[in-house]
Order: C-alpha cells, then structure tokens, then sequence
C-alpha cells in the first residue's frame, strides 16, 4: 500500500472519530436536557421553599396548574413563594390559578410575593397567599373586570363593505365588532361583567377580612402603591425575602432551608431543549426574538379571550 493510501485511511479513520465522539456528545446533551425535562424540580431530594414566577399576562395556564400541584404533593417542598409580576389578564386564568394556590397552602404556608406591579388579575392570584408581602413602590390593586370588543364597522364602510346577517335571537353574536350593539346587548354584557366583578370583590373580602362595603370603596378599578396597600389593608407587609423568611419562620419553616426554583417546563417539542435549542442558535437563528418583539408591543393582550381582569395604562 503507498503512502498516498495510507495517508488517505489515516484521515477517513480522524473523520469517523470525530463524528462518533460528536455523535455520543449530542447524545449525551440530548440524554441530560431529557432528564431535566421530565425530573421533578425537587428531584435532589433535600427540603426547600418552593418559589415560583408569575409574569407578564394571566392566562389559562395548564402548565402552571400542574406545576403547582406537584409542588402541593411534595414532601420537600415545605412552603411556596409566590412571585408576581403582572399587570392582569383573564379573569378565569386568575380564578384557576387562585384556586390551586389555595390548594396548596392548604398542605403548606403560600407567601404572595408582588414585585413591581401586581394587579387585577395579578391581585386576585396574590389574594390567595397567607400572607402578601410587597415593595413600597410596587403598583397592585386595580380590582375589577372589563368586556372589551373592537368597532370595525367605520372602516368597512370607507372601504365600501357591508356584512348582512340573519340572526336566530336579536343577542345572538353579541356585540358584534360589525355594528353598534343594541341598549339591549350592552345590558347583557354589563350583566355578566358585573356578576364576575362581585364575585372578585367577595374573593376579595374574604381574603382580606374586610367587609363587602369596605372592598366596593377600593374596588374601583384604581391601583395602589404598596405603601398605599398597607394602609388600606391590600397587603400585609412591605418589604422582600428577608420578611418573607421571618413569616415561614413563625410557620414553622426553618430560615436555613434554601428557596429552590420550580421553573417553567416548555413542552412545545424537541427544540425547546437546552441543548438542542444552543444548536439552533449555533445557525444563528434566535428563537426568542419574535416573541420579545411581539411582547414588546402588546401583543399578548390581542389574544386575551373573554372577560378581563387587567391592568393597562391609559387603559382605565
């Protein structure tokens, strides 16, 4: 055999090593990125504070409801920080995640931890600590619901189109973005924005040990700063972890054991693994970037279904 050949062996042999090594890496990584996937977060097995986060817009989350039903049902998990940084969202995301924070804290103490804004649907969850610890300057309140529909029917007419219908009942289909509603259609809504808000203002009350009367004076849509919260009985202590700690602590729950992180599991598929999301971004593609462009216009408000218990500036 001539040099040439050998020389040709030597470096078809280097080629296949370093694919096969490549190989058991991306196994390796793909294997680890699974592991974290599926392990539960309290997997080390060691007690801890449980901390999750709840931001931007509430929604109807199946993910957190299971989430924190796994953290209601361990034994490690000896307290839940609940962190909220959110101006609202659905009123039934709020009311679905309300309840299961109650679940919760019916096995373990739940501090309601709000960060710099907490309201209207983002109050309600809060609602559902022990307790609610939040910052001098954090924004909270805001307690109410609102039905909001667009009135595109201007535009159809500068654009020369009309939409005719034929209804089974005068309230079918509304409002209707196509037309005006009726005195009729506006009282329907009212009706149900109105039943939902009284059950938001009893939620309330309840929760806060205040009189229906007392909650129908702050219950008007306006929000508070903490220090403004404190005083009208919203919350029940400015401050951060270190009050968070010294009220687990007089629930029985040691300073020393360390506040773990139930963080968020992404169950959109293969790519939204560690690993194989660090490739896609080895192709120099940013999987993120539509997203954080879309959130920083507002978009997430567009796809709120149904009646809505948010906070929005020049909104209210």
């Amino acid at each position: 055999m001539d040099s040439q050949a050998i020389a040709d062996r030597r470096q078809l042999r280097r080629k296949l090593t370093f694919w096969r090594v490549a190989a058991v890496l991306l196994i390796v990584a793909i294997g680890f990125s699974l592991y974290r996937y599926v392990a539960p977060a309290d997997s080390a097995g060691v007690p801890h504070v449980a901390r999750i986060e709840i931001s931007g817009m509430i929604t109807d989350d199946d993910e957190l409801i299971a989430r924190l039903d796994k953290i209601a049902k361990s034994r490690q998990a000896k307290a839940l920080i609940v962190s909220i940084s959110s101006p609202g969202g659905t009123t039934y995301g709020g009311e679905r995640i309300f309840k299961a924070l109650r679940a919760v804290a019916e096995k373990k103490p739940v501090v309601s931890d709000i960060r710099t804004l907490a309201a209207s649907a983002g109050y309600m969850i809060a609602s559902a600590g022990d307790t609610i610890v939040a910052g001098e300057s954090s924004i909270t309140g805001s307690i109410g619901v609102i039905f909001q529909y667009p009135q595109i029917q201007p535009l159809l007419e500068k654009l020369g189109v009309s939409l005719e219908e034929i209804k089974s009942a005068p309230l079918k289909a509304e409002p209707s973005p196509f037309h005006p509603a009726s005195e009729e259609a506006k009282a329907v809504i009212r009706a149900m924005v109105m039943d939902s808000y009284d059950w938001f203002v009893d939620l309330v009350a309840d929760r806060r040990k205040l009189s229906r009367e007392e909650v129908l004076k702050l219950a008007d849509g306006r929000i508070y700063t903490g220090r403004q919260a404190l005083k009208l009985k919203l919350v029940d202590e400015l401050g951060g972890l270190p009050q968070i700690r010294n009220y687990l602590a007089g629930r029985g729950v040691p300073e020393t054991l360390p506040v773990v992180e139930w963080k968020r599991k992404d169950d959109s598929g293969f790519f939204a693994l560690p690993a194989a999301m660090h490739l896609v971004r080895l192709m120099g593609f940013n999987p993120g970037a539509a997203q954080e462009t879309l959130d920083a216009f507002g978009a997430s408000k567009l796809f709120l279904d149904g009646l809505v218990s948010v906070w929005q500036v020049g909104g209210e």
